[in-house]
């Protein structure tokens, strides 16, 4: 369930409180919950996932991303959340994992990585940054 995207992030369809487990064997240190509250009637409540995190040790995060787009300050929000984690690995996940990915994608775009690369780590995790790819480029670009 977990796809991992490069040596210390995985995405993830939208998670439950039992798949908390899972990431505390992996060594998860950080969950993101980019999907936005009430958007479908199936998904887990983020306060539960929170807690759940939080009781097995996991630091946890949201950062809703709707249907409207990314913005800078989700970004940069990411980035942070990211860089408290430190060298440990960080779950993040939304209704698919494409937004989780997308963001992260953006992230790295904006940390400098070559938009080549950051293709290939979503493609390896089978995401597609295609839709994005203009605003990689452009981040990648300006640094």
């Amino acid at each position: 369930m977990f796809r991992k995207i490069d040596d210390k992030t995985y995405a993830s369809p939208q998670i439950t409180v039992d798949d908390v487990a899972q990431a505390k064997a992996l060594g998860i240190a950080l969950i993101v919950n980019n999907r936005p509250e009430g958007e479908s009637d199936d998904q887990t409540p983020g306060a539960e996932i929170e807690a759940a995190a939080k009781a097995a040790g996991i630091a946890y995060v949201a950062i809703p991303v709707s249907h409207a787009g990314f913005s800078l300050p989700q970004v940069e929000a990411l980035d942070a959340a990211l860089a408290s984690a430190g060298d440990a690995p960080v779950l993040a996940y939304c209704r698919s994992g494409t937004r989780s990915t997308l963001l992260w994608a953006l992230t790295q775009a904006k940390r400098g990585m070559a938009p080549d690369q950051i293709a290939a780590s979503a493609a390896g995790a089978g995401y597609d940054i295609g839709p994005i790819r203009a605003q990689v480029d452009m981040l990648a670009a300006n640094g």
